[in-house]
């Protein structure tokens, strides 16, 4: 089935000019199985996710967008914020005592330059320097589509997770109703809540899909 694990609704997160109805209902309209509501440092509760569920009839689960010193991560599992969230080291400490599970949400950010990376030795130092970076191997998985991002930045994303053997999702990071249905992850089982989501992103039992050029990673 297929889930946007990545996306953002107003006012919950400020820079998206879309309300949750709106981006529910484009969700459904792309074909999509499910949508992930990730807004930046904010959190649904199951019961709103739920009642959004039953009222679009359409697989709707929380999660959030964290901005850390280091990166932006979507978690899984957690239910508000709390003082620390920040701090990568402290996410994940927080998030296995929850059970959660943490996405690098667009990890070329930071890390990949497009200009300077035509050169094959920039490139490569860029790609040496995030394999190396702890942030990742803080991480459960990698978005290797993040349906805003260029080719040239998902590719480099796709290779750090291959890098460091994490499975690689999906999603459009939409702001807008225009970038819903770009990307997403086809999940191998039956996702029917927040438990079995987080469930198998633990083991991997996923993959990135691009919708816009119809493949798969």
């Amino acid at each position: 089935m297929l889930i946007d694990l990545h996306t953002h609704s107003y006012p919950k997160s400020d820079d998206s000019f879309v309300s949750v109805d709106e981006l529910i209902d484009q969700a459904k309209s792309s074909g999509l199985d499910g949508i992930c509501l990730t807004d930046h440092d904010c959190f649904w509760s199951l019961d709103e996710t739920r009642a959004l569920s039953r009222r679009h009839e359409i697989l709707v689960l929380p999660g959030t967008e964290i901005n850390t010193d280091a990166g932006h991560i979507l978690v899984f599992g957690l239910d508000r914020y709390v003082f620390g969230l920040h701090k990568p080291s402290f996410v994940r400490q927080l998030v296995d005592r929850r059970g959660g599970v943490i996405v690098a949400a667009h990890p070329y950010r930071r890390r990949f330059l497009e200009e300077p990376a035509q050169q094959p030795e920039a490139r490569a130092e860029m790609l040496e320097r995030a394999v190396a970076d702890r942030f990742f191997q803080l991480c459960d998985a990698i978005e290797g589509i993040n349906g805003r991002g260029s080719a040239r930045e998902n590719e480099f994303s796709q290779e750090l997770g291959h890098r460091l053997e994490l499975n690689l999702t999906g999603g459009s990071d939409a702001h807008r109703l225009e970038q819903l249905g770009t990307a997403a992850t086809r999940f191998q089982n039956p996702v029917t809540g927040l438990a079995d989501l987080i469930e198998e992103i633990r083991h991997g039992r996923f993959e990135a899909v691009s919708l816009v050029e119809s493949n798969q990673l």
